[in-house]
């Protein structure tokens, strides 16, 4: 069981001055059915950032994206994308819009090919024309799925389905990635690997809002950081600030 945070004023985490806000959440309160899954979170991220989201099983963590790719629709509050209102909007608007999402358990087509997956990512693109581009961009990142581009999804190891969950993301054009726990399932070589990946996808431009079990790999990766408890915001600050919070130690990064 986690060590609770205590209950304090919750500092506002330091954005890129110079930096547009590309994602902010104000206040959302989302349920699933009667339970109240969200308690009014309220976060940002600025464009070119790494931001993380960490905190216990059951926090909340995956519903705060859910609810940002309209899976979930928030009951009250208010969630802009580039100063636009998309509270409301459909999960393949969402995505039209730029924002795309890389899902926890992957969620392959498991009997489609790596190439197949990949070109569903690209579904709603428009420009036909980037397709090339586009894919040329996830092998380059993601060499492997090159190799496996005619095998069944499905028959990959649990890496390589992540990369192929991530590729396909990209595949979209994200102006905004979401990613939900990458390194879940995967053996220490592959963790590290990916994080080094979402690092690099970050430094082509990619602002990236991560959703990851692994406290210590997140925050190392990430520029700013939210530690959510039961549906809230517990916690906001600079990674690194983060990192030597001597509760967030305690309770996430399993330092006695």
């Amino acid at each position: 069981m986690t060590e609770t945070l205590p209950e304090t004023e919750v500092p506002r985490a330091r954005p890129r001055d110079d930096a547009e806000v590309v994602l902010r959440i104000d206040d959302i309160h989302s349920y699933y059915g009667a339970i109240h899954a969200l308690k009014g979170v309220s976060l940002e991220v600025r464009r070119g950032e790494i931001v993380t989201l960490i905190g216990a099983n059951g926090a909340g963590k995956s519903t705060t994206l859910r609810s940002i790719n309209g899976l979930v629709h928030p009951r009250e509050g208010r969630i802009e994308f580039l100063g636009e209102d998309v509270t409301r909007l459909a999960p393949h608007d969402i995505v039209k819009r730029g924002i795309a999402h890389s899902p926890e358990g992957r969620r392959l087509f498991p009997r489609m090919s790596v190439m197949e997956n990949l070109q569903m990512g690209a579904f709603q693109n428009e420009d036909r024309s980037t397709f090339a581009d586009d894919l040329e961009r996830v092998f380059t990142l993601f060499p492997r799925l090159a190799e496996r581009k005619a095998q069944k999804a499905g028959t990959m190891s649990g890496g390589e389905q992540q990369m192929c969950a991530m590729g396909r993301a990209l595949m979209a054009r994200p102006k905004l990635l979401l990613l939900d726990e990458p390194s879940m399932g995967l053996a220490p070589i592959f963790v590290e690997r990916i994080f080094e990946i979402v690092e690099e996808i970050n430094r082509q431009g990619t602002t990236v809002l991560l959703v990851e079990q692994n406290a210590l790999m997140a925050l190392d990766a990430a520029d700013r950081g939210y530690v959510m408890e039961t549906g809230a915001i517990a916690l906001a600050d600079d990674a690194d600030k983060l990192r030597e919070n001597e509760q967030v130690r305690k309770a996430y990064l399993g330092e006695t």
